[in-house]
């Protein structure tokens, strides 16, 4: 995979047995990919079977052991862990999409607070194979800010159904690692872009396919809402950094921020996006969002100072790669 930000020490994932929940995402996809470059054993837990994510069509998933299951299926969770012997846990598997989770939130709740306590049981019954387990939360999970940037020490105060998700994927994380002592650590993350994104609702891989398409980008909102955006490879290396240090001093048990520090209005990014295909389109402006947090941004101090993790991807380098990624998938697609 290359160019991922994490530094490489004593806790090398090579040889491990490491599990991946939700690894047809794009998260899931690409740490599924650096984890076999490290030559992991990679089994990445999925609930889905699809063809079209970046895992499948990669051929990542011949490489891997591929287990079928919902995260609200305990005993499908541990067994996971229990026969293939895993050592690490990567919990991704959530249902990611904002307006999914308001349509219908009980699946929302059900699949992201329900699948963690599965996930985090699992790991505290087969104690003594799991040596790490990291978390995702989101930075949705602190709720509308008092001030910006985000710190680690704010309160998790969220109101609507995917970030009240998200918070309790939190909350019930730092209760298996301070209760049960279990090697758990908690990563929270603003807008993950990258090539593999397949759900065209959210804003950068929704904007680069309607620019290839000759078509005007749709912008949810009124274009004034504020967010980070971190390149996928970025985020894979601090979820490396963090299962390779969950021993190390003032890592297990805590949250960390992953962001490149840089927040961009919805206007700007869809202005980078448009410069980066290129294209003289100008988006719809639709302005009807809702059970959106208006502003957001991430301070990565934390990370920096404890772990030795930075961004290592500007936007214009990442976005430039990500535009490469679909050009070419949209162009496979279409034949």
């Amino acid at each position: 995979m290359g160019d991922v930000a994490a530094l490489k020490d004593a806790a090398s994932l090579e040889g491990r047995r490491v599990l991946v929940t939700g690894a047809t995402g794009i998260l899931g996809s690409w740490l599924c990919r650096e984890l076999l470059e490290r030559k992991a054993h990679v089994v990445a837990f999925v609930r889905d079977v699809d063809p079209a994510s970046l895992l499948y069509s990669s051929g990542d998933a011949q490489r891997a052991t591929v287990v079928v299951g919902a995260l609200e299926d305990g005993r499908a969770v541990e067994r996971a862990i229990n026969e293939h012997e895993t050592s690490h846990v990567f919990h991704l598997g959530a249902q990611t999409i904002v307006g999914t989770a308001l349509r219908a939130p009980r699946p929302t709740l059900e699949s992201n607070v329900q699948g963690t306590w599965n996930v985090l049981e699992a790991c505290r019954a087969l104690k003594s194979l799991v040596s790490a387990v990291v978390i995702a939360s989101s930075d949705k999970a602190y709720g509308e800010p008092a001030k910006l940037p985000y710190t680690e020490d704010m309160p998790l105060d969220a109101v609507h159904p995917y970030d009240v998700s998200k918070a309790c994927t939190d909350l019930i994380a730092r209760c298996y690692a301070r209760t049960y002592e279990l090697p758990v650590a908690i990563s929270r993350c603003g807008n993950i872009y990258g090539g593999g994104d397949l759900n065209w609702s959210r804003i950068v891989p929704g904007t680069i396919r309607s620019l290839l398409r000759k078509e005007r980008p749709i912008v949810r909102s009124d274009g004034t809402f504020v967010r980070d955006y971190v390149y996928v490879k970025d985020v894979v290396g601090g979820y490396l950094a963090l299962a390779e240090r969950i021993d190390h001093e003032g890592v297990r048990g805590e949250a960390f921020n992953f962001s490149n520090e840089s927040p961009l209005t919805v206007r700007e990014i869809v202005a980078e996006i448009t410069k980066a295909v290129p294209s003289d389109l100008q988006p719809i402006v639709r302005n009807d969002a809702k059970a959106e947090i208006k502003s957001q941004a991430l301070s990565a101090a934390k990370a920096k100072r404890v772990l030795g993790w930075k961004a290592e991807w500007p936007l214009r380098k990442g976005l430039a790669e990500t535009v490469a990624w679909y050009r070419e998938h949209l162009a496979r697609a279409d034949r």
